[in-house]
């Protein structure tokens, strides 16, 4: 498990963002051109290599690279005693998602002391879309350090991909955050994930909570990134009290002083 000193250790040293940050979503893969990619033969061979070096470049081949033999290979160096092949690993299985990679990434989140692999496992269980991935990642959301809860909060997101119970169960911990979270950039993408969540919701009791949430976020929240997050999460969903809120504030904006 992560204990509370490597918490108040991590959290002045590590960035909200990495290098490996601007990967950019699976689905958003086939519509850029596609860039010249490391052999994966080559770079097969390299996952078990001797040296550290050539693993993390390995690794990182295939953060570009989707090919599923790499994913045992991937899934082993989880374990691996240098902290950037472990980060290396989690980016790879994140662009190589897989069920069997989820047991092993949530068994690395609860042991690993590295802010930057947790934060790396967190990306990689959002894209695997499994539901034993939901009360870790709800986890990682309410007691991790700010850049893992930043991504806790959008790889939950992907919860409105597995079922009506995986959303309802989810909503709750996102909305606590959205309200309590010190940091903007987790707000935000809490904002987010709330509009994603709720899109496919009827009118409940889980659903009014979360707009409620949404709109004394965009009336009352200090950044103004984290209003507007809850602004385009509002119009998305087209609710109407949502709607009303909006044009509420903008009118009371436009007044002449």
């Amino acid at each position: 498990m992560v204990y509370e000193a490597d918490l108040n250790f991590l959290e002045d040293d590590i960035d909200l963002d990495s290098h490996l940050d601007d990967l950019d979503p699976l689905d958003m893969l086939d519509a850029n051109p596609e860039p010249l990619k490391p052999d994966p033969e080559a770079m097969l061979l390299l996952l078990t290599h001797a040296v550290t070096a050539q693993r993390m470049l390995a690794a990182r081949a295939f953060c570009e690279i989707q090919d599923i033999r790499a994913i045992p290979y991937l899934i082993d160096l989880l374990t691996d005693p240098c902290p950037l092949v472990r980060v290396a690993a989690t980016y790879g299985l994140g662009r190589n998602p897989s069920h069997d990679a989820v047991e092993p990434l949530i068994a690395q989140l609860d042991r690993d002391w590295n802010g930057y692999v947790r934060k790396g496992i967190v990306w990689a269980l959002g894209n695997c879309r499994d539901l034993r991935a939901l009360q870790p990642l709800l986890r990682s959301l309410k007691v991790d350090i700010s850049a893992v809860r930043l991504w806790a909060a959008s790889a939950l997101g992907q919860a409105a991909d597995l079922s009506y119970e995986a959303v309802i169960a989810t909503i709750p911990s996102i909305v606590v955050a959205l309200l309590d979270d010190p940091q903007a950039a987790v707000r935000s993408n809490c904002a987010w994930s709330l509009g994603r969540l709720c899109r496919e919701l009827p009118s409940n009791v889980v659903y009014a909570t979360a707009v409620d949430a949404l709109i004394q976020v965009f009336e009352e929240d200090k950044d103004i990134g984290v209003r507007d997050d809850a602004k385009a999460a509002l119009l998305k969903l087209g609710d109407p009290r949502g709607i009303q809120s909006i044009e509420n504030l903008e009118s009371e904006l436009e007044l002449p002083l």
